[in-house]
Order: C-alpha cells, then structure tokens, then sequence
C-alpha cells in the first residue's frame, strides 16, 4: 500500500548528545574528518547505510544506542572535543579578518547549483561543484559570504544504464526535513517567505531554507509550498528541467527573489548587508534588476540606480561558446516584466535594453542573460588565463572601437576545495611529515608558491600511497559495476568476471565529467584495436574508468554513452576498463585518488576551466590532457603530458579527432605507460614518483580554492566594494547624467591631425619623441576625455600587439576654432617594427576603465598617413 502523506520522525537526543545536532546541522562535517569521524563511531554500520549522512544516521539509529552513548565518557569527550572545534571555526579570526584594507561587510555570492556534500544533491556538474567549493573556501578563509541559490525537490537526475547501454533517468523525490537545511523563521515561528507577482495577478510564493556551509549561509528557495498552484509550485522541480517560460521563471526567483531572500536573512540575524553582489554564471542575473527597483523605490532614477548597482557587482562568464548561454524570446521576459507582473514600476523597454543583443551578429530578438550579466556588472572575469582570452573576443561586440584584448573582462583561474577532495590517507602523510595544523592551513589557505615539505617525504612512502589508493579504487569499481549490472537485470551467476575486474598493480587511467560532444568521451574509441592493444599489452597494459552524464535532453550525448558501455561490455576488455553510473560527488572522492592519469581531451578551447584534473593532481594524480582551460595556464612537462591539437581554423572536425586520437595513443604508449612501469635500483618507478612530487609540489598549491577566493577579495570583492561605497546617490546621479552627455556629444570627438618630432620612417632604440596631437572635443571638455598615445610592435598589417598607452597633456586652451592640442613624449623601448597611433576615450573618476562606455575616437585614414609609422 502507498502512504498518502509523508513526514519525517525526528529523533529526540539524549541531553548530553545535543551537540550531535549542531554538527549535523553544520556542513563544515563534509570536509572535516574528525567531524565525520565521531559521527561514523555513533553506528558504524547506519552510517555506511546513511552513505556518510550525520542527518540521516541520527534518524536511524536505535533510542537504546544513543543512550549507551550518553554515558560514554570516552564518546562523550570526544563530542566536547568537536564541538569545541567547530565553536572556534565559527568564532575565530581567520585570514579575511587580519587582512589589511577596507574589505567589504559582505558578499552575496548567486548560483543556480551548489555542490557542497552528496548528502545534499543540489548540483548537476563542474559549475555547481565551483560555486560549493567557493563557498567552502570562503568559510575557510574568513569570508563574510552569504550564498544565495535554488532547493530543487529533485535535485539532478540519477542515472543507470538500460540492458543495452542507454542512460536512463530517475528523479528521486527529495525531502527538505531529511536534508541537512533549516527553514528560516520570523521571530513569531512562521516560515519567512518571498514573493514574486506573475502576469495576470498571480503570485509565485518561496520559502527560505538554510543550509549552513561553515562561516557561510546558503539561502536556497524552494516553491513547493501550499500557497502556490500546482504550476507554480514546479518551478523549483529539477535543476535545469523544462522549457524556456520555466527557466525564465527559475531564474526569476533565483535573481530578484534571491535579492529580496538576502534581505530577510540580514533583517531576520543582524548579518551585514552585501555590499557586493556576485553572481556565477548568467542564471542570476535578474538580481541586478530587483537592486535598481530598490534603488528607485529610494528616489533615483533608473539611469542613477543602474550606476550604483553595477558598481558592486561581479559576473563570472564559465562558458566559452555562445550555446551555452540561456537566451530567452523578447516577448516572454516583457510578458513577466511591467505594471501586471514584476518590477511595475520600471519600463519594460529599459529592462530589455539590458539584455538584448544589440550589436553586430547579435540576434535582436533575443534576450541575452550573460549580456545582462555583463552590461550590469562594472567587473566580469573568465575562469581561466585562456578563458578570459575566449571570453574578451566573444563578448568584444559591447565594446566597440576596441580590441578584444581590452575588453574590460579579466580572469581568476578556478580552483578547487583541497580538504573535500583529498584523500584521509593524503592528508595524513602531510600530516605526519609537517603536522595536522600545518597541512589544514596549507591546504585551505595556501598563500606558499611551493610545498616543499613533499621533498622530504620517502619514494617507498609515496609509492605505498598511490598503491594503497589505487586498490581502494578497484574496491570501488567492482561494488558499482556489480551494482550496475544487477540494475541492467544481471542475474549473480552472470557476475563473477567482477571479481577479476582491474588490477590494483596496474597504471589507471581516469575520465569523468558531464558529456556534451565537446568533452569527447568516446575519442578513446576513434582505434579500437588499438586501444585494445594498450589495455592488454603483456607487459605494460593500462586500465580506464569511465563515469558521465548526458543531459537528459541530449540523445547525441546518451549515444556517446552507449557506444563507451558497448565497448567495455566486450568480455575481451571488460576487466580493463568500465564504464560507472550515476556520476556525482560520492563517486569523484574515490575516483580522483585511485587514478594515476586522469584524461581530459576537450575540442580546445572550448573547457573553460575544467577543475576534475585539479582535484586529481592535489591526490598525486598526474595529468594527460589538450592544453585548454587551466592545464594551457600551469601546464609543465614535470606534472603530465599535453595531447598535441590540430585545431586549426580550417582542419575538418573528424580528422582533427583522428590526428588527436593518435597523438593521444602515441602518448599512452611510447611515454606514459614505460614511465609507469619502469623500474630503478630499488624496484621503484624513480621517474615517475619524482613526477608525484612535482606535481604535489608545485602544481599544489596553485589550484587550491583559497588561492582563488583570495584572489576574489583582492583584484574583485575589494575594488567593487570601494566603488559601491564611492556610489553614493549623488555620485550616482553625477555619474548616470556624464555618461547621458558624453554618449550624446560623442559624435562631435575627433582627432583631426598628428604630428610627431621624428623626421625619418627609422629612430633609435631608446630615444624619445614629442607627440602632437589636435583634436575636436565638441560639446564636451577636457576634463571629459583622456587623449592617449598607444604604441608597441606591429605586425605586416600595422595591427599593434602588446600595446603601451601614455597618457597625452593639453597644451594650453582651445583655439580659435575650439580645437584643442595635445602633446606628450613617446619612448621607444623595443626595437623592429613599431607603430603608434592616437585616440580619444571618455574620462571620470567613477569609471571602472577607459573602455566601459564603448566608446572610442581614432584619427582617420587620411591623419594617420601624415603622422607615419614608425621602425618599420
């Protein structure tokens, strides 16, 4: 029979217990070992049951067991002991806090996915585990972080395998008051609630539940609730589901409905207002939107709030190609906009302009939300060196006039969270070799270009390691294939060739991650009998695991799924490489460790970043990858090998997968697998542990979370809060009615003649030349502009590349007939072919860059003929 109704029995804790609660409650448990550790000594057994969920086992264990446990001093100890801890984690000064300079009070940080803990399903892939690694980092560090996302009541898909291979999809059913959140409360015990109006005066309703990640709250908003229709309360259904008036609907209340969750939360605890506003990805951005409502509600215009609210925000781009970018019909994001549904009181028309792809090969049509992202945030950044490059020439359409290398978008390369994906036994020879405390604060904080304690650690002991690492991995595999197969319908006589299944003595190779066809799962495959070869070469065979999901819309991806099974389905090979389901965090904290290569083979340079191998290499892992994303930035021949590309503009797709499928082969064979298995005096692979070494060493340190959260205080959060402070509604109004003139008078900019001291097209490395310049500013003043000489080398084309600006000084009044002259010095610095020219950009102090208006005054053809080219 089926239940009708559904509700959580909450166990009540013996007195001395209680604490058990606040720790289960505190996610910090999720990469705090001794945290995790008491909670498996409860019930070791409900635990392994509970998949590692403190909520979980506290719901199950027996009224009799918690007893015993509170009359066991020596449990009883221990409990103070954690408890202690974590009350000195929450309390205590952290990096943030002995920071010098005037930080911001607080930071919103928006998502639409976070991975924190498999207990807490709330996450789909690579942007989801950045944003819950972001926040860890944070807490880690000190940052007054609030997060803001989605409770989606299914969560990601889980995923298994049909009989012949094909995914399927299940949307298990999840109950908040069996997750580790908390709903938030008014004062009088009702559920706090946001609301948003829809057309045709409906309303779409939120509760706010808590998650507390360490330091961090993580707002998450949830609309199955009571006061909705049915159609509402789907909204917060299943992360990235349904069509495009649903995802605008998600989005919705993720950004303005987030905006006004934050608010009550800050209200509700005394927590300092943001001062900054983050949101990861485009998803969120519709927050800016509530911030101007806010603003004008306060008494600015919209042009003045706009100035303000772009002040303190930053948007980070992670998708390299515009497919991935969430774009919505004009006519539904103004059916959800105006006076019958939200923000009334702004016009609609202003509210598309933000969003709307008004520039060359743009769709007009189109509302465009990483376009909103970037027209609403005064700082933007990729997540990588190369991403940042993909992103300035992608997004170069705003900014007009400009090369894409000024493009006011920088880049603060991923990272990854060190004490959620290293393995315990890692930790503990750090540990061992520099104590706990050390290797906690290296591993969160970071701060050092090198860890040179792994220098001291013994070529046995690392060896014993990697080895140790490796036959848990095979423990793993076999559990979920043996799993997997009895979910395809396998009968347990079918089974026993599981048992054969890898080789804890053999090199592994690792692959895992979400599978869009630029991921490539099945390059692996382009020469099976090769491929063959190198899994069961006598004396040097490799061994592959494979994990990944297709979206559930993607048939293309699901057959690249099906066509990975079918191959390690062949009883030749089956013990050599298998393909494991239902890929999600639990799964990746065996996988990274286990591995001795972890592959990555993207169509460069479309992975912006790609973390998975980060993860891996903080565990010893050495990486096999193209050179895109973070491993184009760090890549060293002493952490890995780099698969050449061909990707030439006009190489044809299938035989650019044919030329990379070879060198990768060529790499497996004729470099990678002999390194592994070459031998020294001592019966060790020498080259291949000193390579463990490096890659520990000073790989390490580089792709930790807190090198980038700091990086986030230092070069983003820091600067926008002290241009959110400097916003001041007079500021902003200031602001808004410079950039309404100089747009309208632009027009009347010019530079009308160049002249320079050089009397010949050659000069000498080192001298300096005098720079005049005359030029029309119209309507507009000095103080309006800066006039700039931009110089460097220059190719057959006279482009310039690594261009040098100076700025140029006016040299008296206007003359007679208004123009102005401009003169300044121009040093020649490098030799070969050298080129300047001159050009107008608009000027104030508010302003974030030269670049953020678009606009941009250059001489014409006919006036840079007259000034020459210089050293060619």
């Amino acid at each position: 029979m089926k239940a009708i109704r559904r509700f959580t029995v909450r166990p009540v804790l013996p007195e001395p217990l209680r604490p058990l609660s606040d720790l289960a409650r505190n996610l910090r448990w999720s990469w705090h070992a001794e945290t995790r550790d008491l909670f498996q000594s409860v019930d070791p057994e409900r635990w392994a049951a509970s998949d590692g969920d403190p909520v979980r086992l506290l719901g199950s264990v027996s009224p009799a067991r918690l007893a015993e446990l509170a009359g066991d001093h020596r449990f009883l100890r221990r409990l103070t002991e954690v408890t202690g801890d974590l009350d000195d984690y929450m309390t205590g000064d952290r990096w943030y806090q002995t920071h010098p300079g005037e930080l911001p009070a607080a930071i919103a940080y928006f998502s639409p996915e976070f991975g924190i803990t498999a207990a807490l399903p709330q996450y789909s892939g690579g942007l989801g585990i950045l944003a819950g690694d972001h926040l860890k980092a944070a807490s880690d560090l000190g940052v007054p972080l609030v997060g803001v996302g989605l409770l989606y009541r299914h969560g990601y898909f889980r995923q298994s395998l049909s009989r012949d291979g094909w995914q399927q999809e299940h949307y298990p059913v999840l109950d908040p008051n069996e997750l580790p959140v908390a709903l938030l409360e008014e004062p009088d015990g009702t559920p706090a609630q946001v609301s948003l109006a829809l057309p045709g005066g409906r309303q779409l309703h939120a509760r706010i539940w808590l998650a507390q990640v360490g330091r961090v709250p993580l707002l998450m908003l949830d609309s199955d609730v009571e006061e909705n229709d049915l159609g509402e309360r789907q909204v917060t259904d299943r992360l990235y589901g349904g069509g495009s008036e649903h995802r605008l609907l998600q989005e919705m209340l993720l950004g303005i409905g987030g905006v006004r969750a934050v608010r009550t939360y800050c209200r509700l605890t005394g927590h300092p207002a943001p001062e900054v506003f983050h949101t990861n990805e485009g998803h969120a951005g519709f927050l800016g939107l509530e911030r101007i409502a806010e603003l004008c509600d306060g008494g600015l215009d919209f042009d003045s709030a706009l100035e303000a609210v772009r002040a303190g925000t930053v948007f980070t781009t992670h998708t390299p190609v515009p497919a991935g970018i969430d774009r919505f019909d004009r006519e539904l994001v103004a059916h959800h906009f105006g006076p019958d549904a939200e923000l009334p009181r702004i016009d609609v028309e202003r509210i598309l302009q933000l969003g709307m792809e008004t520039y060359p090969g743009g769709e007009p049509n189109l509302f465009n939300m990483a376009v909103m992202g970037l027209r609403l945030g005064q700082r933007a950044n990729g997540v990588s060196l190369l991403h940042g490059h993909v992103s300035r020439e992608m997004f170069s359409g705003l900014w007009p006039g400009f090369d894409p290398d000024e493009v006011p978008i920088t880049s603060v390369t991923n990272g990854v969270h060190a004490p959620t994906w290293v393995a315990p036994e890692v930790f503990r020879l750090g540990a061992r070799q520099i104590g706990a405390q050390r290797t906690e604060d290296a591993l969160t904080v970071g701060g050092s270009d090198r860890w040179d304690a792994v220098g001291d650690i013994a070529d046995q002991d690392i060896w014993e390691l990697r080895r140790n690492l490796r036959e848990q991995l095979v423990d793993e595999v076999r559990v979920r294939l043996r799993a997997s197969w009895r979910q395809r319908g396998a009968g347990t006589a079918e089974l026993g060739w599981i048992d054969g299944v890898m080789d804890p003595d053999v090199l592994t190779i690792g692959f895992a991650r979400r599978v869009p066809s630029y991921k490539r799962l099945t390059l692996m495959l382009r020469d099976r009998d090769r491929l063959m070869d190198l899994l069961l070469h006598p004396e040097r065979p490799i061994q592959i695991v494979v994990a990944g999901k297709a979206h559930p819309a993607d048939d293309g991806g699901k057959r690249l799924v099906q066509e990975l099974v079918r191959f390690a389905d062949d009883p030749r090979v089956r013990h050599r490489i298998v393909f494991l389901p239902d890929y999600g965090m639990a799964m990746a904290q065996k996988l990274y460790p286990g591995c001795d290569i972890w592959l990555n083979n993207p169509l460069r340079p479309l992975e912006a970043c790609g973390t998975s191998g980060m993860k891996a290499a903080l565990n010893g892992c050495l990486n096999l990858s193209v050179l895109d994303g973070w491993w184009d930035e760090w890549f060293q021949p002493d952490f890995g090998w780099a698969i050449p590309t061909a990707d030439g503009a006009g190489t044809d797709p299938d035989h650019r997968d044919a030329i990379e499928a070879e060198a990768l082969y060529d790499l497996l064979e004729q470099r990678v697998a002999p390194r592994f298995y070459e031998r020294g005096q001592h019966g060790l692979p020498d080259r291949w542990i000193e390579m463990v070494r490096q890659t520990l060493t000073l790989l390490g340190p580089k792709v930790l979370a807190g090198r980038m959260v700091r990086e986030y205080v230092e070069r983003l959060y820091a600067p926008a809060a002290h241009a959110h402070r400097a916003m001041a509604p007079d500021s902003a109004r200031e602001l808004a009615a410079w950039k309404a003139r100089v747009r309208a008078a632009w027009h009347g900019v010019t530079v009308d003649h160049v002249e320079t001291s050089a009397a010949t097209a050659t000069a000498e490395l080192g001298s300096t030349l005098a720079l005049r310049v005359r030029v029309g500013l119209g309507e507009l003043g000095p103080d309006d502009v800066e006039v700039q000489a931009v110089s460097g080398r220059v190719d057959p084309e006279d482009r310039i590349a690594d261009a040098a600006t100076v700025p140029l000084k006016p040299a008296g009044g206007p003359d007679q007939e208004g123009r102005w002259v401009y003169e300044g010095p121009l040093s020649l610095d490098r030799t070969g072919p050298y080129g300047y020219t001159v050009r107008i950009l608009p000027a104030h102090r508010l302003l974030a860059s030269g670049v953020e208006l678009g606009l941009v005054a250059v001489p014409s053809e006919e006036t840079g003929e007259g000034a020459g080219v210089l050293m060619r």
